[in-house]
């Protein structure tokens, strides 16, 4: 198992995952909240594109088109799914 595309999905959703909750004030779960919901929501986002789009950065091949996609793929699915629990908590306070 490559280790690199795994590591680069989690850190991207981390990121992605805060950046959520900075914009999305009224969906934030607070930094750590945000920053583990974005992981998990980038480690499967990440694993999804990789295998639907075949992105992966196999092999130690450091091909940039592969690692922007691994980037932007996972940002965006951890902070989708920070939005996501942040409504749903919402919904359940009420």
């Amino acid at each position: 198992m490559e280790y690199l595309p795994l590591i680069i999905q989690l850190i991207s959703g981390a990121l992605g995952g805060n950046a959520a909750g900075a914009l999305l004030k009224n969906l934030s779960l607070g930094t750590l909240g945000n920053a583990i919901a974005g992981i998990v929501g980038g480690g499967i986002g990440g694993q999804i594109l990789e295998q639907v789009f075949n992105t992966a950065v196999a092999g130690g091949a450091m091909d940039p088109a592969s690692i922007i996609t691994q980037i932007l793929g996972s940002g965006v699915s951890g902070g989708i799914l920070t939005a996501i629990v942040g409504a749903i908590r919402n919904a359940m306070a009420k």
